[in-house]
């Protein structure tokens, strides 16, 4: 089937520039990229992959609520230098 229509998109530069870069890859071009993902698209009836609001984990959540808690004042907050934080996780050696 010839390739007729043309389908204008604007993207930043630097987004499209490592597209580029990934699918030269692949031996492919953006435009390629493009009509795979619309081919899928129309292929599973939707978007060829799902698609969600990501999900900070336990780890991430209570820290989250730590820097609330702290702005909040109800838990103590201190100054901490750099050095003191490298050497709190053990990366203490000359840099």
């Amino acid at each position: 089937m010839a390739k007729t229509a043309k389908l204008n998109i604007r993207i930043d530069p630097g987004t499209k520039e490592a597209a580029e870069k990934l699918f030269a890859n692949f031996g492919i071009t953006v435009s390629d990229a493009v009509n795979m993902f619309l081919r899928q698209s129309l292929l599973t009836g939707g978007l060829p992959f799902s698609v969600k609001i990501p999900q900070p984990n336990a780890n991430t959540l209570a820290a989250m609520q730590d820097t609330e808690d702290m702005i909040n004042g109800k838990i103590p907050s201190s100054p901490q230098s750099v050095d003191d934080f490298f050497k709190e996780i053990n990366l203490d050696e000359k840099r």
